[in-house]
């Protein structure tokens, strides 16, 4: 049995992950400030450290005998980015560097696999954006997010630590807040629509998004642990798809049979005008299957918000593999296994030594 390490483990993309590496067999231990996340999103198997991502001695402690290190723990907002311009650096960027500090000290073998974001990007003429392109961020948030791939650049070519970023474009799902004003958009007008209340859009509503569902990103996150890689890799994680805000409205409105009311507001600072990626790259070289349709993703998370509203367990979160997929936690990893041909570190190594002994 693997043991892995995620920081921001009870918070919306890091307790799915959790739940998949529980439901593999494999261990994981989980570093959270509780500042967005909440305990009951773990499963009972975790094993959970109160604490901030860059207090350095715990980062090191709790290093110490992992296989591998999924580092999501971030302020993950635009927006306070411009407000909290140096807390929100401390964390975004300290926090990478401390644990990969931590990693350098402890585990120097255990790769890293970090979240990065589509925001390192910026306004990219060219679209869809490939990993190639320029890096131009127009927000502090973006700016910390391309620090950490710099510094992971360094931590694999000068201590030989193995780091894989994932720039996550929008990533939507169960376990997304939407009582949070940093929330993502989708959550947020899923919220709104469902309680037949008004949604908000700043700008013209013209603007497009690569929306990701959370699945796919945990798929993501679980090959970039394993599959063979040389170097720094980064990866964008996204579908390819581009939509307006104005159509995500009205199709969020169709699959819940509300009739939407909008308002309009000034475009944001910070707020980029068109956004879709490439998953080319991450597709070949993480052994990634296709990407979760946007209308498949939409009608698992209004049942599931639907379910939660009427008190069943919310922990249950739904991993569509296909339109009439069931909404189990397990799904992600009998997917991963049966798809990805997926394995942890350690049963790779065994199963390396067992082929050795054959010859």
């Amino acid at each position: 049995m693997a043991l892995f390490l995620v920081t921001g483990g009870c918070g919306f993309i890091g307790s799915h992950l959790c739940d998949a590496i529980v439901a593999r067999g494999d261990g994981v231990r989980v570093i959270d400030d509780l500042s967005t996340g909440f305990v009951a999103n773990l499963p009972p198997e975790a094993e959970f450290v109160h604490g901030d991502v860059c207090d350095t001695k715990l980062v090191d402690a709790a290093t110490d005998g992992v296989d591998g290190v999924f580092h999501l723990a971030a302020i993950a907002s635009v927006e306070r980015g411009l407000r909290e311009w140096a807390h929100t650096n401390r964390v975004n960027l300290g926090g990478t560097v401390a644990v990969l500090d931590a990693v350098r000290k402890r585990q120097p073998r255990a790769r890293v696999v970090y979240a990065s974001s589509a925001a390192v990007y910026g306004e990219c003429a060219s679209l869809p954006i490939r990993e190639s392109a320029d890096t131009r961020p127009v927000s502090a948030y973006g700016a910390d997010k391309l620090g950490s791939e710099l510094h992971a650049r360094v931590a694999t070519r000068v201590h030989g630590i193995p780091t894989v970023g994932l720039r996550f474009f929008n990533v939507y799902g169960p376990r997304q807040n939407p009582a949070s004003p940093y929330s993502g958009v989708i959550s947020i007008f899923a919220d709104r629509l469902r309680r037949r209340e008004g949604v908000t859009i700043f700008g013209d509503g013209l603007q497009t998004r690569d929306f990701v569902y959370v699945a796919d990103v945990v798929a993501a996150l679980l090959q970039a642990m394993t599959v063979p890689l040389s170097g720094a890799g980064v990866f964008n994680v996204c579908t390819g798809r581009a939509v307006t805000l104005r159509r995500l409205v009205a199709l969020i409105a169709a699959l819940s049979g509300a009739a939407p009311t909008t308002r309009s507001e000034p475009a944001r600072e910070g707020d980029i005008r068109h956004s879709v990626g490439s998953r080319l790259s991450a597709r070949r070289s993480l052994r990634l299957p296709p990407a979760t349709p946007l209308r498949t993703g939409l009608a698992a998370l209004l049942a599931h918000a639907g379910g939660a509203a009427s008190g069943q367990n919310s922990r249950h979160a739904a991993h569509p593999i296909s339109a009439h997929s069931a909404t189990d936690p397990a799904i992600i990893t009998a997917m991963a296994e049966r798809q990805l041909n997926f394995s942890s570190p350690r049963r790779n190594r065994a199963r390396m030594a067992s082929n050795e002994g054959r010859s």
